[in-house]
């Protein structure tokens, strides 16, 4: 099933993600030791095992969804343009989950770029692509940015979320498959779109 068989809903919305798992998931997440879908379910993984909450599993699962959805592909360390995976992937959560998830998806390469801002060290932890895809973002914030992005209401979870990225690119990292995180995806859908707040 693709959103081209029929619109998207609180009913197949969790398939559709299932979908590109199973579809794309083994695609390589250039210059990492992992594929893309190794690297979600990988963060994923960490956040559960430390006892995180169900959004923020969800918010690292799916964080990188839009490198599948955007118009323009995924990331090459060829590429001299960002192609801004990070809004492609929230404007397909958008109308399904809470702002907890879709602002840590929106925003966690600006959370890259406020870390490097802010503390130095975080810019070792990078790998090449990361750094890579870094310059083509903008580089560390200014100050500007900084005192803006600092006022988001969700800061210190989509920093959570940045950090899951970051850990998420080990060769030797044994997970479950989507499959074992989609009822706790259906669960955050379901909560969000039964609450009034979209």
């Amino acid at each position: 099933m693709t959103s081209a068989d029929r619109p998207l809903s609180q009913e197949n919305i969790v398939d559709f993600l299932a979908d590109i798992f199973e579809r794309r998931g083994d695609e390589e997440y250039l210059g990492e030791p992992v594929t893309m879908a190794e690297h979600m379910l990988q963060g994923a993984t960490i956040a559960e095992q430390n006892g995180l909450s169900e959004e923020i599993i969800v918010a690292a699962l799916l964080h990188d969804i839009g490198h599948f959805t955007s118009e323009f592909g995924t990331f090459s360390m060829n590429d001299t343009k960002d192609r801004h995976h990070e809004d492609a992937g929230a404007e397909v959560l958008a109308p399904f989950f809470p702002s907890i998830v879709t602002d840590c998806v929106l925003y966690h390469v600006a959370a890259k770029r406020y870390l490097c801002a802010t503390k130095p060290e975080y810019f070792k932890r990078l790998s090449e692509a990361s750094v890579h895809s870094l310059n083509l973002q903008g580089g560390p914030m200014d100050a500007s940015e900084v005192a803006e992005f600092e006022k988001n209401p969700n800061l210190e979870k989509i920093i959570q979320v940045r950090y899951l990225d970051e850990a998420g690119k080990r060769a030797d990292m044994d997970t479950p498959d989507f499959h074992h995180f989609a009822p706790m995806v259906q669960r955050v859908v379901d909560a969000h779109m039964t609450s009034g707040t979209r």
